[in-house]
């Protein structure tokens, strides 16, 4: 958490709260964070997700990495405690989202595992799925449209995850993807199977 530099600065509690909203809407909130190598799969699959919940009258939102660096963190860079900031600005707007009632869905490469606690505290535990997009690194690069791999193994892009920066795989994470060798629609399946039962009425 980032200490307040002003001491004016108080949390204002909702006259709607989080449960009121939730029960407005059908479904309770809550963040899924989707990590893993770039190309692995996870907007693909956090799009594929939220069409699925959508389609069923949830209210949800996807946070992209690219997006999120257009507006809200256009001013970081890619340094280790830049990279680190932009996860802590996406924790603390998807909390606000999962406050709205709203199902935040996150596709971000997230390669440290302290940075993915960090968001996980700062959305609270009860509120944070970890998927974890597991693909052997020969098959992301099959899969590189923009050509990163390419440069980072030229030499052209530094501190690159999977080739000159390393990725920490989450140790316990509440469910793996292995897409490497399964579909989209089996992976979505097994995902509506684990959040489904999350998302019951308050």
């Amino acid at each position: 958490m980032i200490e307040n530099k002003s001491s004016d600065v108080v949390w204002h509690s909702p006259t709607v709260t989080r449960v009121d909203r939730e029960r407005q809407n059908g479904h309770r909130a809550c963040v899924i964070w989707f990590t893993g190598l770039s190309g692995a799969g996870k907007s693909t699959l956090a799009h594929a997700l939220e069409a699925a919940l959508f389609s069923r009258g949830m209210r949800t939102y996807v946070f992209d990495g690219d997006n999120v660096r257009h507006g809200l963190c256009g001013d970081l860079g890619f340094s280790p405690s830049d990279r680190r900031e932009n996860l802590r600005r996406i924790g603390e707007m998807a909390k606000l989202f999962a406050d709205a009632g709203v199902v935040g869905l996150a596709a971000f490469i997230s390669p440290l595992r302290e940075d993915r606690e960090l968001v996980r505290r700062i959305v609270g535990s009860d509120n944070f799925v970890e998927v974890f997009v597991s693909c052997p690194l020969d098959v992301c690069e099959t899969r590189d449209v923009k050509g990163m791999y390419r440069r980072a193994r030229a030499g052209e892009i530094a501190e690159f995850t999977g080739i000159s920066a390393p990725y920490e795989a989450p140790e316990s994470p509440d469910l793996v993807l292995e897409t490497g060798r399964e579909s989209i629609g089996d992976s979505v399946e097994r995902m509506l199977s684990l959040i489904l039962p999350r998302l019951s009425p308050p």
